[in-house]
């Protein structure tokens, strides 16, 4: 019996990081700051546990089909090896069983819990990450992080719309900053690790136009995050608490920026990425917090 169980909990253990939870928590987190500033108090809790849930189940899923996508380009590469399907720790059926039963729960929620419109953009999102960026993107251009950085923008834009039912100006605000600084946070990671994207075939912008142009594209971008995030309060959305919050993290970020242009080094790449992530956070906790002092 406790052999059994030991297994049965190591197997649990594989399949949950199929759903890559980091990144998955991140993106939850986004979308529950989208429901909170959507709504002008407190959100229902039926409904907050609801858009959490199906929002957490779909993404998941697509991140389990991203890892049944790139098995063999998992297997060759030093951060993703580990993986259970590199491993054969999980099979292909598995995986497509596991993904199917997640994102269809997940995707019912949404549709008889939340709303229609959350379930569609939902499943937009999961075509846009599974298959668009997986698939076609990913393997074919160096700009594949830009524009498959749409369907990692979606977060916010659902837990809105899983309130109001409706996109609005606002959502799409939160969109484009997510969307601004997905470049900078992906390329940072990229190009400490361009030999492995090299080794598995994968025309990240490191390894198709060199470190130097992919730093200065990181800095550029970067200023455009910079730009993207004053746009919440230009637009009267938050106030002077995201301000100062804003013009802080901001100006972090392309501090570290500039010192990646003028003085690359792997470990100034690596405290970048992190630092990215940090950001987004408290970015969006600012704006959470700026959101309820003001009602």
């Amino acid at each position: 019996m406790q052999h059994a169980s030991t297994v049965a909990g190591f197997r649990l253990r594989r399949f949950l990081s199929l759903t890559k939870p980091r990144v998955v928590s991140l993106i939850v987190f986004c979308s529950v700051i989208g429901m909170l500033l959507a709504a002008p108090g407190w959100v229902p809790p039926r409904l907050l546990l609801a858009a959490t849930i199906g929002i957490w189940l779909v993404a998941g899923a697509a991140a389990a089909v991203n890892c049944l996508v790139e098995q063999k380009i998992d297997a060759v590469m030093t951060r993703t090896r580990g993986r259970p399907l590199p491993r054969g720790e999980l099979t292909a059926i598995q995986t497509i069983a596991f993904a199917g039963a997640a994102g269809g729960a997940g995707l019912w929620m949404l549709y008889t819990l939340v709303n229609p419109l959350t379930m569609w953009l939902t499943f937009a999102t999961f075509i846009g990450y599974a298959v668009v960026y997986t698939v076609l993107l990913k393997p074919m251009t160096p700009q594949n992080i830009v524009i498959g950085g749409a369907s990692g923008a979606m977060p916010p834009v659902l837990g809105w719309a899983a309130v109001t039912g409706e996109v609005t100006p606002e959502a799409l605000l939160l969109f484009l900053v997510i969307f601004a600084w997905t470049p900078p946070h992906f390329w940072a990671l990229a190009l400490y690790r361009t030999e492995d994207f090299a080794k598995a075939g994968l025309p990240m912008l490191p390894v198709t136009h060199g470190h130097r142009f992919t730093r200065l594209y990181v800095l550029l971008y970067t200023l455009i995050l910079f730009a993207s995030a004053l746009l919440p309060f230009a637009y009267g959305m938050s106030g002077w608490i995201y301000l100062a919050a804003a013009l802080v993290l901001n100006g972090v970020f392309v501090g570290y920026a500039v010192r990646l242009y003028v003085g690359y080094s792997d470990a100034l790449a690596q405290r970048t990425f992190r630092y990215s992530i940090a950001y987004l956070a408290l970015l969006f906790a600012a704006l959470l917090v700026d959101h309820y002092f003001s009602i």
